[in-house]
C-alpha cells in the first residue's frame, strides 16, 4: 500500500512540474493527465485494507461478517467516476488546443499572450 501512494504522489508532482514548466499545450494537457492518474491511485491506495476481500456478499462473506472482511467500495466508486470525468476534461482540453492551433498555427502557449491576465 506504501508504495501506491509514493507513486501516486511521484506522479502528482510529475504532473505538476509538466504543468508549470513545459509551454507546448499538448505537453500540458498530458501533465494534467498524469497529474490525475496520481490523485486516482492515491485514492484507491488509501482504501485499500490488506487482507480483505472485494465488497461482494457470497459464500466466502456472509452478512454477518461483512463489514470486518470487506473493502470500503466507496474509494474505487469515486475513482470510477473521476476517470471518466477526467477523460471528458482531457476531451475538451484537446478540443481547445485544436481550435487554438487553428487559429494561431502554433502550439506554444508564449504565442497566446492575449489570453492571459
Amino acid at each position: 500500500m506504501n508504495i501506491l501512494i509514493i507513486l501516486g504522489f511521484a506522479l502528482v508532482i510529475v504532473g505538476l512540474w509538466g504543468v508549470l514548466v513545459r509551454r507546448n499545450i499538448i505537453k500540458i494537457i498530458l501533465s494534467f493527465g498524469i497529474m490525475d492518474t496520481g490523485v486516482n491511485i492515491i485514492i484507491v491506495a488509501v482504501g485499500y485494507l490488506p487482507g480483505k476481500t472485494a465488497p461482494i456478499i457470497d459464500a466466502a462473506v456472509d452478512k454477518a461478517t461483512a463489514f470486518q472482511k470487506v473493502v470500503d467500495p466507496i474509494p474505487s466508486a469515486l475513482v470510477l467516476t473521476a476517470i471518466v470525468i477526467g477523460l471528458a476534461v482531457t476531451a475538451l482540453m484537446l478540443s481547445y488546443a485544436i481550435k487554438m492551433y487553428e487559429k494561431k498555427g502554433t502550439l506554444s502557449i508564449d504565442k497566446y499572450k492575449e489570453l492571459k491576465w
